[in-house]
């Protein structure tokens, strides 16, 4: 009885090391699919790697497959940390969320920098001159740089997120 004890013993822990393999390799693909779409959208993959957060059945061609979800951290201007997560179904991507840059137009202060209907819209003036001593963080004139400030921080205390 002792060597067919040993022998379950030895083929689960061959098992376990399959399995292991197997997942390895799987997320070294979800590695690369993720390091190849962060340069296709122009976001940094942080780290350079993910992490298995989840996993679901999914139907696909009449048959159950196992589909596997791998998260992330990008940073979009390298001065953030945001969450992304990669579906990957066999080994193929079936799903991406990156996070997005919503672009917000200059709010005008003055009533002169507001467009009336019908008139060409008006560009302020001081956001293209060079920065002074009271603006420091406003870009020179004809310059691309986007000043980046603190996040502000909604509620009270001591959150890391």
């Amino acid at each position: 009885m002792g060597n067919v004890n040993d022998l379950l013993v030895l083929l689960a822990l061959i098992a376990v090391i399959g399995l292991w393999l197997k997942l390895s390799a799987a997320r070294e693909r979800a590695t690369a699919e993720a390091r190849s779409q962060c340069e296709r959208y122009g976001v940094q993959l942080l780290d350079e790697t993910v992490g298995l957060r989840a996993l679901r059945l999914r139907r696909v061609a009449g048959q159950r497959r196992l589909e596997r979800c791998y998260g992330f951290e990008v940073s979009i201007d390298g001065a953030d940390r945001e969450q992304g997560s990669l579906w990957m179904l066999g080994g193929t991507m079936s799903e991406l969320r990156l996070p997005t840059v919503v672009l917000m137009p200059a709010v005008p202060t003055t009533a002169a920098e507001i467009p009336s209907i019908g008139s060409e819209p008006r560009h302020p003036t001081a956001a293209l001159s060079a920065p002074t001593a009271d603006h420091p963080d406003e870009p020179a004139s004809g310059s691309n740089v986007v000043p980046l400030r603190p996040r502000r921080h909604s509620g009270g205390g001591d959150t890391l997120h």
